[in-house]
Formats: structure tokens, sequence, C-alpha cells
């Protein structure tokens, strides 16, 4: 056995490790990766979701709203269309995480409960878990 620090990639080849391990107690996954974009009239991205589904869970991995469009609204609606499809595909709760700094207040407003956080330590803010039932 050989215990090694690396500095490059193993990612999948870990998360192959733990499904099968998974694979075993629930049987195989049907994950599928959910997106929702706005553009602007040029194309360019203003706002995203992007997180996948899977178990009937949605699990939201970033959003994010263009500086410029911040306060439109155009959150609420990206994350409206996202829930939506979600529960179209079976999902029964939504999760995320947040940053203190970032957005809990705003998803509080769309009915995510705290489930747990990670206490700020000096360099780092404090991280919120979130999720919501449909």
């Amino acid at each position: 056995m050989k215990i090694e620090v690396i500095d490059h990639e193993v990612f999948d080849t870990l998360v192959a490790g733990v499904r099968e391990h998974k694979y075993e107690h629930m049987g195989p996954e049907d994950t599928k990766p959910l997106s929702v974009v706005c553009r602007d009239e040029q194309g360019t991205i203003i706002g995203g979701i992007a997180g996948r589904t899977i178990y009937r869970n949605f699990l939201i991995e970033v959003l994010w709203v263009d500086k410029a469009s911040r306060g439109s609204g155009l959150g609420r609606q990206l994350m409206a269309s996202a829930e939506l499809e979600a529960k179209k595909r079976g999902c029964v709760v939504a999760q995320l995480d947040t940053l203190d700094y970032q957005a809990p207040e705003f998803y509080k407003k769309l009915g995510f409960k705290v489930v747990g956080s990670v206490a700020a330590f000096p360099g780092s803010p404090e991280r919120i878990f979130l999720n919501k039932e449909y």
C-alpha cells in the first residue's frame, strides 16, 4: 500500500468508487443535469442556475446573476423555471448551500429552510445549507 499526496485530478475515479458502493444499497441512479440560463440581446449569459436531479432531489450547485441584473427578479425567475423542471422529473426536495455574504435571505424568501451550517472562522465565511420540500 502506498499513500500519496498528488496534484492532479482523481475526482472521477473517486466518484466511481462511491457510486459502486451506493448502487449496492440504492440501485442505479438516474442523474440528469438541469440548467436554466438567461441571455441578453447579444446572446451573452446574464444569469443562470445549474445543478442536477438525482434520487428525487434537485441538487443546486450554482446560481449566478450578472451584477447589472441583480434585484430585477431574474434570480427568482431562474429558480422558478428550474424548480418546475425538477418537479416534472419527480423531485420532492431541492438542496443547496451558500455563504453568509451571498444569498441566504434570497433562498429563504423562496421557501428554503436552513438545515445546517458550518460556522465562520478566520479566513472563511459561514457556510449555510438549505433545502425546500415540494
